[in-house]
């Protein structure tokens, strides 16, 4: 049986020590007053909570799954997790970052973010529920009228009705344009919304009293392919006018996926039979409203990996001390044991730290984009929304794609620790593993966010935003380049970012010419880009812990993050030379394998 300790410590340094988020919400008026003890009071309730309220029903949710009646269309959650949400409610924690214009809490983003890394660590596939409805919640508040917004938010605020994202369809996947889903306009101003959904997660469940689903379709005169998609609210049950639950809406569960991992997440089947929706914002506009909510799935799904990462690595980290085998290669190191435990020996440290490097490094990101969506959302100054609002989008991508992989590899590398002990149920690691799976492939493959990265992100504008990420960089550089002790974090990261404008520039000219050539260096480049942002945080991160050790700070943790920050820069950067070579090889070889792939 896994065991989880919820990271606050680390937690604690990221965001006051390095990031500073204190001093940074003084700037924004509904945030002015938030104190480092608030933050680290609400984090440690919200740690129990995941610890002793989901992490106990991980498991068993795993080996019981969903259950759905085909006469009612009802799904079943699997033991405890219906009671498990219902102290969620009775606890707050659905309102902590929303809006206190409909009941929220509003506290600020990067609170949110680091409950639901711990959220994720204790049970990802329960975390999934009310992880929707924060996407939903995001999207009507943006693009809905001020009717819906009375009539959904307060709830969904509350947590007592959940939110879904209704896209994909069984032909299209996610090429969205090629939809079929059809909305016909009636005489009281709704729709009639017919068509079929698939990998709704939490689709349906029996852990809320609503289902707010955002459904895309098609109205009968839209143009095609993309640009032709609206959005659309429809209810489980229809709303009336006072706000209280009604009859139950034409939308129902046709089926469920039996899936891989987060086996305990309803992942639906939806049929859409007449069903009453309403419109959000514009006809023809819907995409422009989802990717509100796609955006912030993007970083959630980053965030659950990050969250698998962490609770493997620690499960790892414990069985490394504990099991004995074997001694050491360079002498006995516990001569009152039979054998040494498996964490003297070298390889072993290896994927232990690999999963500690890429856990911390993706938690400092994670907490930087939280901080630079507060920004977008919140700043009072033009210029600084417009500045993170760029940022943030070209960090996206590699927050869902870079952590993802990372997680695939990291939690894959902590099972390997336990032998085979970690093939087999018990000891929970097998189901990390499954469970981070699926984060590489939902909300948009991790090869469509490369492409996105590359082709629109940074081709797009022609490299500006890069440029705007390595200023930061350069800042750093300038700061600490006389500094020897910071040598060793700040010539990777110096040489990298150089590197990374002869590198682009090349695939661009090459992809102006044959565009396959972008497709074929794109996952590449989102790894080397990946670990350019996680090189600047690292380099921070050291710093921080250099300049306390040299005040006489005697805290093992800074010496842990120092080492931490070497073996990333030694074992894991490096990477990014081969990543570079790969990705210049071109498209040639891969396009050119009829033969090969007759």
């Amino acid at each position: 049986m896994p065991n989880y300790t919820p990271p606050l410590r680390d937690m604690q340094f990221v965001m006051h020590e390095l990031l500073k988020v204190t001093d940074e919400l003084k700037a924004m008026p509904a945030h002015a007053d938030m104190d480092v003890d608030t933050i680290n009071a609400v984090l440690e309730e919200g740690g129990k909570f995941a610890s002793e309220v989901i992490f106990p029903i991980n498991i068993s949710g795993d080996a019981q799954g969903c259950q759905l009646d085909n006469s009612t269309h009802e799904v079943t959650t699997p033991a405890g997790f219906a009671a498990a949400y219902a102290k969620y409610i009775e606890g707050g924690w659905a309102a902590l970052g929303c809006d206190p214009a409909y009941g929220g809490q509003g506290l600020p983003l990067v609170v949110n973010q680091m409950f639901y890394e711990m959220l994720n660590s204790a049970n990802q596939a329960w975390t999934m529920y009310p992880g929707l409805t924060h996407g939903a919640y995001a999207a009507l508040h943006a693009h809905g009228t001020d009717a819906q917004k009375d009539t959904y938010l307060h709830k969904m605020t509350s947590g007592e009705w959940t939110g879904t994202m209704c896209l994909t369809e069984p032909h299209c996947g996610t090429d969205l344009g090629l939809m079929r889903t059809k909305a016909e306009p009636q005489a009281d101003g709704t729709y009639k919304i017919t068509g079929n959904k698939i990998f709704i997660s939490a689709g349906e469940h029996d852990m809320s009293h609503n289902i707010i689903h955002l459904v895309l379709a098609r109205l009968p005169d839209a143009p095609p392919g993309i640009k032709g998609v609206s959005l659309f609210i429809v209810p489980k049950f229809l709303v009336q006018a006072d706000g209280a639950v009604g009859e139950r809406n034409g939308i129902y569960c046709g089926g469920l996926e039996h899936k891989m991992g987060i086996k305990a997440s309803a992942t639906c089947q939806m049929v859409l039979d007449g069903a009453v929706g309403t419109l959000v914002g514009q006809p023809n506009k819907g995409m422009q409203c989802m990717f509100v909510m796609m955006n912030a799935a993007r970083l959630g799904v980053g965030n659950q990996s990050l969250g698998l990462t962490e609770v493997a690595y620690q499960n790892a980290l414990a069985y490394a001390k504990d099991r004995i085998q074997m001694r050491s290669l360079s002498g006995t190191k516990a001569k009152h044991l039979a054998a040494d435990p498996i964490i003297v020996h070298p390889d072993v440290r290896k994927m232990l730290l690999t999963a500690k490097a890429y856990a911390e490094g993706g938690r400092a990101l994670t907490s930087y984009c939280s901080m630079l969506l507060e920004k977008e959302l919140n700043h009072p100054e033009e210029k600084v929304r417009k500045d993170a609002s760029e940022l943030l989008a070209m960090l996206t991508p590699i927050v869902k794609a870079f952590i993802t992989d990372n997680g695939w590899s990291a939690t894959s590398g902590c099972l390997q620790v336990f032998g085979g002990h970690g093939y087999v149920k018990e000891w929970g690691m097998e189901q990390y593993v499954r469970d981070s799976r699926i984060n590489m492939i939902y909300e948009g493959t991790n090869t469509i966010q490369s492409l996105d990265l590359l082709g629109r992100k940074i081709l797009g504008n022609n490299g500006a935003t890069l440029r705007k990420f390595g200023k930061l960089i350069a800042q750093l550089v300038e700061e600490e380049g006389v500094n020897e002790k910071m040598s060793e974090f700040i010539t990777p990261i110096a040489v990298l970012g150089d590197q990374m404008t002869k590198f682009t520039t090349e695939i661009g000219f090459k992809g102006i010419q044959n565009p396959d050539e972008v497709g074929a260096a794109a996952v590449d480049y989102l790894r080397v880009a990946g670990h350019l942002v996680f090189g600047y945080f690292w380099a921070r991160m050291a710093q921080v812990a250099l300049r306390e050790i040299a005040a006489g700070n005697t805290d093992s943790f800074y010496q842990g993050k120092l080492q931490t920050a070497r073996f990333y820069f030694a074992k894991l950067f490096p990477e990014t030379a081969t990543l570079m070579r790969t990705a210049r090889t071109g498209s040639k070889v891969l396009m050119d394998t009829d033969a090969a792939l007759a």
